[in-house]
């Protein structure tokens, strides 16, 4: 599929109907909501260090007016920057739910697993009200953002910048709560969740998972689960498979029984001891399915070396939220292309992406001044 045929999978009108709904456009004449979703985009995909600077030469260019399809623009880095201040960031909100669900459609991944996980971006503190202080550099402010990556694609995100969020088992579990598209999923996590009651609360709302927990974990035995016979080349062996309810403080117990995996990495002997409240499940299944967990980081990696992640152009809490979920949008525009034209590398995915919106643009140039594109077909076609 090409680049442009995912983009018109987002038609202007669902664009112009959820600037209605948030009232992103009140009182604004010139920078709507559908321009800098544009900008934004644009700017993302075709610079390698995201700026006010840059946001602001490329509203003038001749090449952002061909792929919005608008009138020539001009406004200062400053216009730019208080708008995305300002803007109402349920907008874009609201825009990348839309975009998950549609491409998670698209690549047919609608009960996929969920994996969960968080990262910091620095800031200084002088241009951060509050913010995360992380580790022993007291120096920086952090903000931290939470994110469900379901099958390929970003699903859901929230962003911390108060210390309370610091600990994981408020971070993701508020995240894996509202989260209801999780409802008789499979979410997995590291060992930074490791609340009871949060554990309680998945389980009454249908919500199953798989975690890391301590090997010094205390419960109170149920029953010893028989263990199945080890698949061949399997990446852990398991020596454990034991039900029962968890311990909380002041010697109170979970509500429900889980089971907690035993096991121990083939390659090194590492131990690896698993949580989860599936009791159908071969545990094999579930050390593969916290296995695939590591797929998260990897996507954290590729939003914070190729689209800016770890380089906000906001220092306020609404333009942080706006320029995180513009970043996962486009992540799963970038990761929707990748996949659906098997390519492997998510460098040359966004290389390729670019390429063709420079292709298209060159096309409606050329149609603009009489010419016909189609006699210059084989400039288009890489294969």
């Amino acid at each position: 599929m090409t680049a442009a045929a995912l983009l018109k999978l987002l038609p202007a009108r669902c664009l112009r109907a959820l600037a209605v709904t948030t009232q992103v456009d009140h009182q604004v004449k010139k920078l709507s909501g559908e321009i800098m979703f544009k900008l934004i985009l644009f700017s993302m995909l075709n610079s390698e260090k995201l700026s006010l600077r840059v946001m602001e030469s490329f509203l003038a260019s001749a090449s952002f007016k061909s792929f919005a399809h608008s009138e020539t623009l001009h406004s200062r880095y400053n216009s730019i920057r208080d708008r995305i201040c300002t803007m109402r960031a349920a907008y874009f909100e609201k825009l990348f739910a839309t975009v998950s669900a549609l491409y998670t459609k698209v690549l047919g991944e609608e009960k996929a697993l969920t994996r969960v996980d968080s990262t910091y971006v620095a800031l200084s503190a002088r241009l951060l009200a509050g913010g995360l202080q992380n580790g022993p550099n007291l120096t920086k402010g952090h903000t931290k953002y939470s994110v469900a990556l379901k099958g390929s694609l970003p699903a859901s995100v929230k962003v911390y910048t108060q210390s309370t969020f610091i600990s994981e088992d408020k971070a993701l579990a508020a995240l894996i709560d509202e989260a209801a598209y999780l409802k008789d999923g499979v979410v997995v996590f590291d060992r930074g969740l490791q609340l009871r009651d949060a554990f309680d609360r998945f389980t009454t709302a249908g919500k199953g998972f798989v975690g890391r927990t301590k090997t010094n974990i205390y419960f109170q035995l149920k029953r010893c689960r028989p263990l199945p016979r080890a698949p061949r080349q399997s990446s852990v062996k398991v020596y454990g498979d034991e039900e029962g309810f968890l311990y909380k403080r002041k010697g109170k117990t979970t509500q429900y029984t889980y089971r907690v995996i035993k096991a121990t990495l083939t390659q090194n002997g590492e131990a690896l001891w698993l949580i989860t409240n599936l009791m159908e499940e071969n545990p094999y299944t579930l050390a593969e399915w916290y296995r695939r967990r590591w797929d998260i980081e990897v996507f954290f990696r590729f939003i914070k070396q190729h689209l800016s992640a770890a380089h906000l152009v906001s220092r306020t809490e609404n333009g942080i939220q706006v320029m995180i979920y513009m970043t996962l949008i486009v992540a799963a525009l970038v990761i929707a292309y990748k996949k659906l034209n098997h390519i492997s590398s998510y460098k040359i995915a966004r290389l390729q992406f670019e390429i063709e919106l420079e292709n298209q643009i060159i096309k409606t140039i050329v149609t603009l001044c009489g010419g016909d594109p189609r006699k210059a077909a084989p400039l288009w076609n890489s294969s």
